[in-house]
């Protein structure tokens, strides 16, 4: 079983619309309403592909129920932890050459009880779970240091924990020591404090956050590929994807795909590739089944280009 953590969830609404002119009305093509989060979508992803998920969730008010409601309806167990605030409404609008905004509400703060009942809930529901997946932001009113005591929770149920944070808290994330963490380019250029022209340089950023005490990173370069840098080894992949409708949840569903191939070595490097793949040809946050997946699209190689320039470098 994989359990997700998904701190700060949301309810999704996903518009396609016709190119942004500000001040316009503008009349959306398509519309979707879907359990958001970043760990909400990795368990979305992992019921889709028919593996039983566990998603832990702090919720509040009619987001909160509805957000559940559409979890039970996608095969996802829920254990809500009860707030007093209520769960976060977001909104994204694609356009039709594939231009992504999306609007995030900063959601409720959790007081010093509901977080560590959060955290206690954890402890108790991974005694099930081979791997423990949180992602995402973190709620206003918890700090960084919560990151360490969630690893030191996981693994003391028997469970392996892999770690997608929001925001500037990579150090701190990777001294946790959880067994992955999953950062894209931009984040892993803020966690070095330098720009990461080449896939090198990349590699070489990977390597510093295990100095710190990441067991593996598992790096998403957008339409660049993915690196996974472990003591395995370092694998380099790529999965085209012929046509982009939407990028939201596409790096969720990456980890989903990763940690449902076990976790470790280029055999879920490759699942994790053709799970993005498939994700970002799906409109809104829709995750893949089996059918969208094109295993034979995907290429991992044991032997990086490391003078590859990258399309996004990162910004520290």
């Amino acid at each position: 079983m994989i359990l997700t953590v998904t701190p700060n969830p949301s309810l999704d609404r996903a518009y396609e619309v016709p190119p942004l002119d500000r001040g316009r009305v503008l009349r959306a093509g398509g519309e979707r309403v879907d359990p958001g989060g970043k760990g909400v979508n990795v368990s979305r992803a992992v019921a889709a592909a028919g593996v039983r998920t566990t998603a832990v969730l702090p919720l509040g008010g009619a987001p909160g129920i509805l957000l559940a409601e559409l979890l039970g309806a996608q095969g996802v167990d829920v254990t809500a932890v009860s707030i007093t605030g209520q769960t976060r409404s977001n909104i994204a609008l694609t356009e039709p050459d594939g231009t992504l905004t999306k609007i995030n509400s900063p959601g409720p703060a959790l007081s010093p009880q509901e977080s560590a009942l959060l955290l206690d809930t954890v402890r108790s529901a991974a005694t099930e779970a081979t791997w423990v997946a949180c992602c995402g932001s973190l709620p206003r009113g918890v700090g960084p240091d919560w990151y360490a005591d969630l690893v030191a929770r996981a693994h003391a149920a028997g469970a392996r924990i892999a770690l997608d944070p929001s925001g500037p808290t990579l150090p701190e994330v990777a001294a946790a020591r959880p067994e992955v963490i999953k950062p894209d380019a931009s984040e892993l250029a803020t966690a070095v404090g330098r720009p990461l022209p080449t896939l090198g340089d990349v590699v070489k950023a990977a390597e510093e956050l295990r100095d710190r005490g990441a067991g593996a990173v598992l790096a998403s370069l957008g339409g660049d590929g993915q690196l996974l840098v472990s003591a395995e080894g370092t694998y380099y992949g790529t999965a085209p994807a012929p046509v982009v409708r939407s990028t939201v949840g596409a790096g969720d569903a990456s980890l989903a795909g990763f940690l449902i191939a076990g976790g470790t070595g280029p055999g879920a490097l490759a699942s994790a590739l053709a799970h993005r793949a498939a994700a970002v040809q799906l409109p809104g946050s829709a995750m893949p089944t089996p059918a969208d997946l094109r295993p034979d699209r995907v290429r991992v190689t044991e032997d990086p280009p490391l003078d590859l320039q990258l399309t996004d470098p990162g910004t520290p």
